[in-house]
């Protein structure tokens, strides 16, 4: 009897600190990333099919099948090596995104989602892909290494290198298994668009920002500290300009 109510104590525990780690994700990683498990969970339980998720135009335009816009990006296939792969990538650089760059920025984050999950799916009307979700993942990939250039890293203990070398490493990865690369480069060319047109061309001379998170995103995801740590940042850089200016 005391055991049973010791091991009940302790599964209650788990479930207790699990359950406040689990709400200390950020709110879009965490929302993404169960997004992805539930969705290869459900299709694991054959509750759903991959038939069901994949990307198609035609059944999205011609039967108004608007869910596949969605789904395409949440399975990465069967429970295995890719998952688990995809599922780590995903944690890990939507996080560190989350937290770092767009920290007190959650309308802007979430909009990067929309531009990226948009291009992509344009891109997939001429191409012949039927999930994206490993796309936007080297999309992630890509911009956190663009604005982390010198940080050192090093891929299975094999590779050492420097962060921006990152997303044509795993490129170079999903060749030597015998994968195409047209996924890792749209990911490739979706990111470096979101990252020139957001932090290149409008720092260049005559450049201006053309990427404006809505309105409608900032009242629905961004609590009034978020808008008052955006504002600072913006003064912040106003007044590093002035400086440089002087």
């Amino acid at each position: 009897m005391a055991y049973s109510e010791a091991a009940a104590a302790a599964a209650a525990a788990m479930a207790h600190s699990f359950t406040q780690e689990y709400f200390q994700i950020p709110v879009v990683t965490r929302a993404y990333t169960t997004a992805c498990v539930l969705t290869t969970a459900a299709v694991q339980l054959e509750v759903i099919t991959p038939f069901q998720l994949y990307f198609n135009p035609d059944l999205i335009i011609r039967r108004y099948q608007i869910w596949r816009l969605i789904t395409s990006f949440l399975f990465f296939g069967s429970l295995g090596f890719s998952f688990v792969f995809n599922i780590i990538f995903l944690y890990r650089y939507c996080r560190m995104l989350e937290e770092g760059s767009f920290r007190g920025r959650t309308a802007d984050f979430v909009f990067m989602f929309l531009f990226g999950g948009i291009v992509m799916s344009l891109f997939g009307l001429f191409a012949n892909i039927f999930f994206l979700g490993q796309a936007f993942i080297i999309m992630l990939v890509y911009v956190w290494s663009r604005r982390h250039p010198l940080i050192r890293m090093n891929f299975f203990g094999l590779l050492n290198f420097q962060a921006p070398f990152l997303p044509w490493v795993l490129m170079g990865f999903s060749l030597l298994l015998g994968n195409s690369i047209v996924v890792d480069l749209l990911g490739i060319s979706v990111g470096h668009m979101y990252y020139f047109l957001e932090d290149v061309f409008p720092n260049l001379p005559g450049g201006r920002k053309l990427l404006m998170t809505p309105e409608l995103l900032r009242m629905m995801f961004d609590q009034p500290e978020e808008a008052n740590y955006r504002l600072l940042q913006q003064d912040d850089d106003g007044q590093q300009d002035d400086e440089q200016q002087n």
